[in-house]
């Protein structure tokens, strides 16, 4: 079993939402806190309640600055010691047809959900790297991320997620450094209304029938809590997928059954 008493994580989105469950979860194992968002009122709010149970620190950063993301590292590590613990999670749900699609509307959603990944990896990783006393790092993707869906931009953003997680593994295994990916089902979250409020005046929402759905649909989604213990436990496990349901499956299923089906059989070697 890890040991979880003392250790420091790192938690990008983590005022809120899923960031938020994981960070209950390690606060209860006695885990140091250093929480990033952007949003400073949940982040205050998430400071006022985990403070009552371990050491936490909280930072407004946008993670697609760098600058911002390696300042706000070197507060953190100054204020509770080494971070071991990474949990890059920030992310937003921006939904667009193809008709509608701009430049600025996969600049927006790379940026976060992939390039925010990409800075907090770049940033830790040779922290880890040069202490040599290893690490964990958890990278939140999606069940889109596993099957491709409608949703264009979110798609692309999340399976680039669990190709950088499932590459890295095997690569940081020889600092000692564990790898996992999150790729959670429906969440009750609020990433609809938040992912409308940063949009940077881009349409990146379902028109308002639709959102109104997709939010319900959501929030009859596994809790954020129960999250929380889900990723302890693959973390526990060294699991290389963390999943919160099991709705993908079939569908999993039937996309590498496709898969496999369309290599086409080995050429028996010519006899001479």
């Amino acid at each position: 079993m890890r040991e979880w008493k003392g250790a420091v994580a790192f938690i990008t989105g983590g005022g809120q939402g899923i960031g938020l469950g994981i960070a209950r979860a390690l606060a209860k194992r006695g885990v140091r806190l250093a929480l990033a968002d952007i949003d400073e009122a949940a982040l205050s709010s998430s400071r006022r309640e985990l403070a009552q149970v371990t050491d936490v620190e909280v930072f407004r950063l946008d993670v697609r600055d760098r600058q911002a993301f390696a300042s706000v590292a070197d507060e953190a590590e100054s204020k509770l010691g080494p971070v071991s613990l990474l949990f890059n999670n920030a992310g937003i749900a921006p939904y667009s047809s193809l008709s509608k699609m701009r430049y600025e509307m996969w600049d927006l959603t790379l940026g976060v959900n992939l390039m925010g990944v990409v800075n907090g990896l770049q940033t830790f990783a040779p922290r880890m790297i040069e202490r040599r006393e290893g690490g964990y790092i958890v990278n939140t993707a999606s069940g889109a991320g596993l099957v491709g869906g409608p949703n264009v931009l979110y798609t692309t953003s999340k399976y680039a997620v669990v190709g950088l997680s499932e590459s890295l593994k095997r690569d940081a295994a020889k600092y000692g450094i564990e790898v996992s990916v999150l790729c959670p089902g429906p969440v009750a979250t609020d990433i609809l209304s938040n992912t409308e409020r940063i949009g940077e005046g881009l349409s990146v929402v379902h028109r308002e029938g639709a959102n109104r759905d997709t939010e319900a649909f959501l929030r009859s989604g596994t809790s954020i809590d129960a999250v929380g213990e889900m990723v302890i436990a693959g973390m526990e496990a060294k699991a290389m997928w963390i999943h919160t349901d099991g709705s993908i499956k079939d569908y999993v299923r039937m996309r590498m059954e496709a898969l496999l089906a369309s290599m086409p059989d080995p050429v028996a070697d010519e006899v001479s």
